[in-house]
Formats: C-alpha cells, sequence, structure tokens
C-alpha cells in the first residue's frame, strides 16, 4: 500500500485559495491514480477530483468544475489540489487517495490518507 500525507489546509476568507498537497511514501506513486476526497461534518465523504498516473485524464465533480484544479508532480510524489473562488460549503475534511485506475468511486481507492481540514467563512 501507498502511505499518503496531506497538507496545506487552513483557514481561508470566502474567495480565497488555497493549495493542498499530499506526498506519498513507495516506489509505487507513478503508476497509481490520485484523488481528492472531502468530508463534511455530518456528510458522507464526497469524490472532488481524481488525476490518471500520466495525469493526461482527470475527473472533478461538477461543483468545483473551473474553481479547482488537480495536478502531480510524479518525480516527488506529490498530488496537488489548487483550489480557487473557496466558498463556505467547500468546508470539510479534505482526503487523498490512491487507485490503481482512474475513479469517482471511493470503493475503489486503496490507500488514503489522514486529512486536512479546510474551513471557508463567510
Amino acid at each position: 500500500q501507498v502511505q499518503l500525507v496531506e497538507s496545506g489546509g487552513g483557514l481561508v476568507q470566502a474567495g480565497g485559495s488555497l493549495r493542498l498537497s499530499c506526498v506519498a511514501s513507495g516506489r509505487t506513486f507513478s503508476s497509481n491514480a490520485m484523488g481528492w476526497f472531502r468530508q463534511a461534518p455530518g456528510k458522507e465523504r464526497e469524490f472532488v477530483a481524481a488525476i490518471s498516473w500520466s495525469a493526461h485524464g482527470t475527473l472533478y465533480v461538477d461543483s468545483v468544475k473551473g474553481r479547482f484544479t488537480i495536478s502531480r508532480d510524479n518525480s516527488k510524489n506529490t498530488v496537488f489540489l489548487q483550489m480557487n473562488s473557496l466558498k463556505p460549503e467547500d468546508t470539510a475534511v479534505y482526503y487523498c487517495a490512491a487507485s490503481k485506475i482512474l475513479t469517482t468511486e471511493p470503493g475503489d481507492f486503496g490507500s488514503w490518507g489522514q486529512g486536512t481540514q479546510v474551513t471557508v467563512s463567510s
């Protein structure tokens, strides 16, 4: 399994930006698709974005299209989530995860990070 550690969360005002990072351990990072999910209090975990191992393919939930960008640097075993024009409804714990395929399904992701809190104030 790949071990994942997220960072970059914090408190930001509505309209602001944050960049999340997720560093992976292990030599299989470059062969894995990577995803970001989020979970708000009292809600189920929600898919946010995913990127293929080559970075040629990306997927986004409709609510973040045009605002969030997922990217990766395989030389640094790192995946990023650039979040712009943040809204209070983006407040959640954000998790990165690794999968063998490019997918939106949480069950297809075999490794998960511990999460990083993002809070957007109005």
